[in-house]
């Protein structure tokens, strides 16, 4: 038998997206915007010069395909990126009605999102009394804070401070289908807050709002204010069967490494890790050592979106991706033979563009284990059909590219 491991390299996108001019930032279209040649070039005009310096030095992901899935994708110079690859090799289109976590991550496990996504407008307020008013039922409290669309370092730091004197959560929103929480750790509790957006999720999954994200930070007004990695996501349970269950339902294992639990609800996964993408990347070296013949690893890391992609800083992102590199190459070199590694994403985030949100792109798709061949043009839910035909399972939809 043969092992799996499907790796998410949140928001890598390589630009291309046929859609990108329905997808927006305010009111400035993604069409153009590409993470991966983006940040490529910017590096190699010393733009990107804080923590690192000089061109983009990704060799291990070069070498399986990336720059050239980026040229095929976004049909643009990749400075740096120039490798013959390796690998198996492409680029894969989204056809869900959204560029957020859950539509990618449901879409690469093999099933697209059939619905649209419920919105908070962008107003403040933007939620309605009754929602508001069952926050504050929930959470004990007489109000909330907040109540508008906001990126989350800024508003923990602008209103921390009366969070903790009066106890009102901060909650807020973006352009994403999300409602998020946050609270101080100490002050207002962890159990609390994940209590609070535990109960409260059930309420705003039937307006189709995709997550409630528990935010928990620590800190005080001195030392600054820090956003932990206790982080939880509640999310709308997947419409049908998807990926993990089909493996699972064929009495493999299943392991979950970062926010894929959250993602997917627990849906036919064994067990899963979290943490900082340090300690994610340990453990994802651990199951290429441990994980059972016939087992799929499904991992997530997130903080090229979460530390630098939303904060638009193009400098850490190359410094994620560099570190990526080294530690992909390693995990590479402890792979069995029949082994599949599948490299991939789950949208764009280029900190090049305009805004804070997430951009509409295409994917890179990088096998390692499987020879040396350009797959072209795939649909995210291939990937899903490619990993479970790989185990021996028989996938309800999409086609192997391998």
């Amino acid at each position: 038998m043969t092992r799996a491991f499907l790796v998410v390299m949140d928001s890598v996108g390589c630009g291309g997206a046929p859609d990108a001019g329905q997808f927006f930032n305010g009111s400035v279209p993604d069409t153009g915007s590409n993470t991966l040649a983006h940040i490529a070039q910017a590096c190699a005009a010393g733009k990107a010069e804080e923590g690192r310096s000089g061109p983009l030095k990704v060799p291990n992901l070069d070498a399986l395909g990336l720059g050239a899935a980026t040229r095929l994708s976004g049909g643009t110079t990749v400075p740096g990126l120039d490798a013959a690859p390796s690998g198996v090799w492409g680029a894969a289109t989204e056809h869900s009605p959204g560029k957020d976590t859950p539509s990618g991550h449901w879409e690469l496990a093999g099933v697209p999102v059939p619905w649209d996504w419920g919105y908070f407008p962008v107003e403040t307020p933007c939620f309605d009394t009754d929602l508001v008013a069952q926050v504050c039922r929930l959470a004990d409290a007489d109000g909330i804070l907040g109540n508008c669309h906001a990126s989350g370092t800024v508003i923990i730091n602008e209103m921390a401070e009366e969070h903790i004197r009066i106890g009102y959560p901060i909650c807020y929103t973006s352009a994403d289908s999300v409602f998020q929480i946050a609270a101080h750790e100490d002050h207002f509790g962890l159990e609390k807050l994940l209590k609070l957006c535990r109960d409260l999720a059930p309420t705003l999954h039937a307006m189709k709002i995709g997550r409630v994200i528990a935010r928990p930070f620590v800190g005080d007004d001195k030392n600054g204010f820090t956003r932990t990695t206790n982080r939880r996501d509640y999310a709308i349970a997947p419409p049908e069967p998807v990926l993990t269950n089909w493996v699972q339902d064929a009495g493999r294992k299943v392991h979950g490494v970062g926010k894929i639990g959250d993602i997917f609800t627990m849906a036919g996964i064994d067990d899963c890790t979290k943490g900082a993408d340090s300690k994610l990347m340990k453990d994802l070296h651990k199951w290429a050592d441990e994980a059972e013949d016939g087992s799929l690893t499904f991992a997530n890391f997130v903080e090229f979106d979460s530390l630098y992609g939303h904060r638009r800083d193009i400098s850490g992102y190359a410094r994620a991706l560099e570190w990526f590199d080294v530690q992909i190459g390693t995990f590479m070199d402890k792979m069995r033979e029949g082994d599949l590694l599948i490299l991939t994403a789950d949208h764009g985030n280029d900190p090049s563009w305009t805004g804070t949100d997430h951009t509409r792109e295409r994917v890179p798709v990088l096998c390692a284990g499987a020879g040396t061949k350009e797959v072209g043009i795939v649909d995210f839910i291939d990937v899903a059909a490619t990993i479970a035909t790989h185990l021996g399972v028989t996938p309800p939809r999409g086609r192997t590219f391998l």
